[in-house]
């Protein structure tokens, strides 16, 4: 059976976010990365530390980068709370695909104002710097709530997976809908997989980016916890039909480091993959305020 194993931790760094930039004692958190031509681009989450009580749960920034690890961030946010009251809480946790017509489509957890209900929603346009169309792609129905957290990938069915994070009985679950493109519409079916009550993974559930190379069965990195919430990076294999689950590690992938400061959360949290080659880079956040990647490799 195929596992994963890590080879190699960096750190990824904004060039806006250290002492003196202008996101300087901001939290980051869910860095989506992908690659056009030989540039990396970044959307980031980001969100003040502390939090006030009026301050959006997160603004959506872009940047550019040549090698990965070092993003020189753009001068705006992309996305922005309001004035869709869906959104008018905060914008999180990007997503970021390319739509049949060749157009951006950013999927994005929409806080309501009230910071009591996350709806899943998608921003679309030409550009990065020109997403003029939002709507909500998808609610939680009666008994669930806070959809966030997409990943999508396509089965050998020809059918678009939808996977996401909702919360039900105060815990976090990873639901899935399905649909003939990118924008839908999508039918939600059964939870592709759940928690192990004796394992690392025995409360909460939340999506990770899908890797799907050839010969290989689609591998999820996602994300587990316990009842107190103390995150760690798993994975899971699926058919290529997304028909059934075909591998699972005993344990985590990737555990926090000892934390720097007694007021640290003990999360480690996936958001993103990179394949290049035979390498796997998996980006994630730490504490949910610091960046990071891991060389992932396979191994029989």
């Amino acid at each position: 059976m195929v596992a994963y194993v890590v080879e190699a931790l960096e750190d990824v760094t904004l060039d806006v976010a250290g002492p003196e930039g202008r996101l300087a004692h901001y939290d980051l958190m869910s860095p989506f990365v992908w690659t056009e031509g030989e540039t990396y681009r970044m959307l980031v989450r980001v969100l003040p530390s502390p939090l006030g009580p009026a301050d959006p749960t997160g603004v959506i920034w872009g940047g550019d980068s040549d090698d990965g690890l070092h993003f020189r961030m753009r001068e705006t946010p992309a996305i922005i709370p309001g004035p869709n009251p869906d959104d008018a809480g905060g914008c999180e946790d990007p997503t970021v695909v390319r739509g049949e017509d060749g157009a951006y489509l950013v999927f994005y957890t929409g806080v309501d104002a009230a910071r009591q209900q996350g709806s899943l929603l998608v921003a679309k346009g030409p550009a990065l710097t020109d997403l003029h169309e939002q709507r909500v792609m998808l609610t939680a129905p009666r008994g669930e709530g806070n959809i966030k957290e997409a990943t999508l990938a396509q089965g050998t069915d020809g059918c678009l997976r939808l996977f996401y994070e909702y919360a039900r009985d105060n815990a976090s679950r990873i639901g899935m809908a399905v649909g003939p493109t990118v924008e839908g519409p999508w039918t939600v079916v059964e939870d592709p997989f759940s928690i192990r009550e004796e394992g690392w993974d025995n409360w909460h559930l939340s999506t990770g980016p899908i890797v799907q190379q050839d010969g290989r069965d689609p591998v999820m990195f996602y994300n587990g916890a316990t009842m107190d919430a103390r995150w760690r990076i798993g994975w899971i294999s699926f058919s290529p039909d997304f028909g059934k689950v075909t591998g699972r590690g005993l344990e985590p992938l990737i555990m926090p480091p000892p934390a720097r400061s007694r007021d640290a959360t003990d999360i480690a949290f996936a958001a993103s993959c990179l394949v290049i080659g035979d390498d796997i880079w998996l980006y994630y956040s730490l504490e949910d305020k610091i960046l990071r990647r891991a060389l992932v490799r396979s191994c029989l």
